[in-house]
């Protein structure tokens, strides 16, 4: 089986899927030799007529150029120089309208030629086995060569191909209809056109060079074969006519059965594929020194009288052009450069000739008909037949109109060649190169703004980069100097040593009293040398110091929270007892509108029962909670001892109404509230304890005091030493003065409750009259107790709000000592009553209010009548006295004292007193008396 070079060498050809058979319509132009047309008036010069990027200026504004000089100079990125086409001036460096089928404006130079037409010294090579292939394809990069069969790619970079080259592809097939630039050329210039493929074979040593030329140009094949007939690598070979044949890969597989990959180049499969034209240009830049500033166009078409070849200047304006071939333009002229298939139509007529032109074609309307109206694809699939790329136009189409750019790319869209075939062979007329070119720009534009943000990713990523390494070198050269500094810390900590003991002997005694007492210390009594401990002293008492110091610091802290603590203890505790209040208060609301206006009628019923007798007595009312007792001075012991009996049976009874009601207990030292009814048995359990608590300290303080009770919650004892009838008139006076402010309050309270702070008073659940007798006899009770305790001579009576106690003058001390004893046995008594009945006990502010349950409204009547008694008893002192008023004493002498006082006084003077204490023991037993009578039983 022959290898697939043998099959080359024999001649054997491939054949490409699809293609079409268009009019040639090429014996318009053929048919002269390429003619040389005069200088334009300027040319426009592109800076960029090439794929890759714009080269940088050589020249300015008013430079005068020669003809073949660098105008620009090439740099990265397939730049290619652009050269001037002619000796003149620059007139411009402007954008001007590029040749595109958009017109795009690109920056250009406008030369205006002088006429001269003068060449820069030329440098040709004549030897060019004498050159490297880098110095070759230097040459052919600053010549400004580029692919002159309309793709325009950097010949130089196809010269340096980095893959090895099998076989070396020479293109004079030229397919596309009226164009016939590299026909004449092949024709006129065949040896030169050799001489430039052999640099090509010098650079790429290829193993064969393949010359394809279409069989419908019969005098290029027999010119080229001719030139090429000494070199046996160069096989020259006739292909069919067929569109597109002149395509890269499609004549790649005609000439080797080589495929081209789908996104790949032929230098992908070892093949290197050159036009022509390219070679020509070669030829020159090589061997005659010359820059690409000319090249061969075909001006053809119905409305042109001399259709020919023409060498074009580039920069030549294509009006100049056809003006110079006999252009008769019709209505509605199109101009097209490039083919009928490839081409595309100029925008205007002055767009200059750049190196990928390679014909201006001038149809009339006939000989290239108006495209019609697109219609609607009808799935005949002849463009899926006529595409030489296998590809799916119908499919692109669409993807192409929805701009779905994906699928685009999926379907393999840059693989078009834009042939032009499917446009060609479609029923519907549909402009399908049109959409795919379009689709093909905004793709490009897509990647190149990806390229852009990728490219500006790289920067910050490579400038986060530095600034780390930057960063981290400060860190290391830090650390590298960190050797030095721990020697430069040790100098500082020792040059602050030395300040710290320069400190330390200034502070201490003179450096001669110090230089002494070391001496001293170091001989002992014996004389003897003994060791310097003064530093390790001097260190021991800084630490002392310091310790006292941190010990000073943390009891200060301490305190402050201790003080910060019992602050918000006190908070929390008044906190606590006006919740407490606010509950009791709230728990003694009675549970019916009915209850509580009949509680609210007992109330004013007793204050207006209390202003009466407060007016029967002279306006002398003592409030029991407030009454201050002066004892008159009893003439007669027998009397004295008489009252003294009466007190303790009416302390006997008092006791015994206790015991039978259950009620709450009232101390004698002071009138505690009791809340009936207690809807909480927590807060009742609570006030019980309270209760005999306060009992029993009372009755503990009532036997080591002799005859003083004390209360827990003031325990302010008023001690009126008497010793003579102005003393006594200082009490009754102060009696007096309680008991009208005690009227006056009665009198203002007819249709109010008493408040805790001044006289509380507790609002019982009255629910038929024999509770509201009860607490009718509430006031009386306490009276009762009041009227005993004044009866008693030695006993001490102690108020909530004022405590002040009103001392009698005993006549005999033996009968103070009983009176005393009397006074203990009430108070043990009260304290156990408080333990046995658990009720609940709430100490008022001044005037507290003892809500006794009552069951025998007889005793109460009895109550009252004492409280009546005592308020006539202290009018009578009040009298006598002579009106005289002091300030009450608040802080008084104990009960001590006043037994001693009691014991200093005359035998008259207790005479005296004992007279008064008999008096008014009597007028009180009468007032009983009366009492019951009126007293309902």
């Amino acid at each position: 089986m022959e290898t697939l070079l043998e099959q080359i060498e024999s001649g054997k050809l491939w054949q490409f899927p699809g293609g079409i058979h268009p009019p040639e319509q090429k014996a318009q132009s053929n048919q002269h030799p390429i003619s040389r047309l005069p200088l334009p008036e300027k040319l426009i010069l592109p800076l960029k007529q090439h794929i890759g990027a714009n080269g940088s200026l050589l020249v300015n504004v008013g430079d005068h150029v020669l003809k073949g000089q660098a105008l620009t100079a090439p740099g990265t990125n397939w730049s290619l120089p652009v050269h001037a086409p002619t000796s003149g001036v620059v007139e411009a460096i402007t954008p001007m309208p590029s040749a595109h089928p958009s017109a795009i404006p690109e920056l250009s130079i406008i030369l205006r030629p002088d006429g001269a037409d003068k060449w820069i010294e030329l440098t040709p090579i004549r030897d060019i086995s004498s050159l490297d292939n880098a110095q070759l394809i230097e040459i052919i990069h600053q010549a400004g060569i580029a692919g002159m069969g309309g793709a325009g790619f950097p010949t130089y970079v196809k010269a340096d191909s980095p893959k090895p080259i099998e076989f070396l592809v020479i293109n004079g097939v030229e397919c596309e209809p009226y164009i016939t630039a590299d026909d004449r050329l092949m024709r006129d210039h065949a040896q030169q056109i050799v001489s430039g493929i052999e640099v090509l074979q010098q650079i790429l040593k290829p193993q064969k060079i393949l010359f394809g030329i279409e069989d419908n140009k019969p005098e290029a094949i027999a010119a080229v074969s001719a030139a090429a007939k000494h070199n046996q690598d160069i096989l020259v070979r006739s292909i069919p006519t067929k569109y597109p044949s002149g395509g890269e890969k499609q004549l790649v597989k005609l000439l080797t059965s080589k495929e081209v990959p789908s996104t790949g180049i032929p230098a992908d499969i070892g093949v290197l594929v050159q036009n022509v034209g390219t070679l020509f240009a070669i030829w020159q830049a090589v061997f005659e020194g010359k820059p690409l500033i000319e090249r061969v166009v075909t001006v053809t078409g119905n409305t042109i009288s001399q259709p020919n070849n023409v060498w074009a200047l580039l920069g030549t304006e294509i009006k100049h052009l056809l003006d110079s071939q006999g252009f008769s333009p019709v209505d509605a002229q199109r101009v097209v450069m490039g083919g009928p298939m490839m081409g595309f139509t100029l925008p205007s007529v002055r767009i200059p000739v750049v190196k990928t032109t390679n014909c201006i074609l001038a149809p009339d309307n006939k000989e290239l008909a108006i495209p019609g109206e697109e219609k609607a694809c009808i799935r005949c699939s002849a463009c899926a037949d006529a595409c030489p790329q296998s590809l799916l136009p119908q499919q692109l189409q669409w993807f192409a109109k929805g701009k779905e750019y994906e699928k685009l790319e999926e379907y393999n869209l840059f693989d078009c060649i834009e042939c032009g075939a499917c446009s060609y062979v479609c029923p519907s007329e549909i402009p399908l190169v049109q959409y795919y070119r379009v689709a093909k720009a905004d793709i490009r534009e897509q990647k190149l703004e990806q390229v852009k943000a990728e490219r500006a990713k790289e920067r910050f990523e490579a400038r986060k980069a530095r600034l780390e390494r930057e960063q981290e070198e400060r860190q290391n050269k830090h650390k590298r100097r960190s050797p030095s500094s721990p020697a430069k810390a040790a100098e500082q900590e020792k040059v602050q040593e030395a300040l710290a003991r320069v400190k330390d002997k200034q502070s201490d005694k003179s450096a001669v009293q110090a230089a002494i007492a070391r001496a001293k210390a170091k001989r002992g009594e014996n004389g003897e040398l003994e060791p310097d401990n003064s530093a390790i002293m001097q260190e021991r008492e800084k630490r002392k110091a310091q310790a006292r110091k941190y010990k000073e610091a943390k009891t200060e802290q301490v305190s402050s929270v201790d003080q910060k603590d019992a602050v918000a203890a006190a908070i929390a505790r008044a906190k606590a007892k006006k919740a407490a209040a606010q509950e009791q208060v709230s728990s003694d609301q009675a549970p019916e509108d009915k209850k509580t206006a009949v509680a609210a009628a007992i109330a004013r019923a007793k204050a207006k029962k209390a202003a009466k007798q407060a007016e029967e007595a002279n306006d002398n009312t003592a409030e029991p909670s407030e009454a201050v007792q002066s004892t008159d001075d009893v003439a007669d012991p027998r009397k004295a001892a008489v009252a003294a009996a009466i007190a303790r049976a009416k302390a006997k009874k008092a006791a015994k109404q206790a015991e039978e009601a259950n009620d709450n207990t009232v101390e004698p030292s002071e009138a505690v509230q009791s809340t009936d009814d207690v809807a909480d048995p927590r807060k009742a359990a609570v006030a019980a304890a309270i209760a005999r608590a306060k009992a029993k300290k009372a009755a503990k303080q009532a036997e080591e005091a002799n005859d003083n009770t004390v209360e827990p919650s003031e325990a302010v004892q008023s001690t009126d030493d008497v010793a003579d009838p102005r003393k006594a008139a200082v009490a009754a006076a102060i009696a007096r003065a309680k008991a009208k402010k005690a009227a006056k309050q009665a009198e203002e309270a007819n249709d109010k409750t008493l408040e805790s702070s001044e006289a509380v008073q507790s609002t019982d659940d009255v629910a038929d009259p024999r509770k509201a007798a009860v607490a009718a006899a509430i006031a009386r009770a306490k009276a009762k107790k009041a009227a005993k305790q004044a009866e008693d001579t030695n006993d001490n009576t102690l108020e909530p709000s004022e405590a002040v106690q009103s001392t009698d003058d005993v006549a005999d001390p033996r009968k103070a000592a009983v009176a005393a004893a009397i006074a203990r046995a009430k108070a043990k008594k009260a304290a156990k009553q408080a333990e046995d009945t658990n009720d609940n006990t709430l100490e008022p502010s001044e005037a507290v209010q003892s809500t006794d349950d009552v069951a025998d409204p007889r005793k109460a009547a009895v109550a009252a009548a004492i409280a009546r008694a005592k308020a006539k008893k202290a009018a009578k002192q009040a009298e006598e006295a002579n009106d005289s008023t002091v300030e009450p004493l608040e802080e008084q002498q104990s009960t001590d004292t006043e037994q001693a006082q009691l014991d200093t006084q005359t035998p008259e003077a207790r005479k005296k007193a004992a007279v008064k204490a008999a008096i008014a023991k009597a007028k009180a037993k009468k007032q009983a008396k009366e009492q019951e009578g009126n007293e309902p039983s």
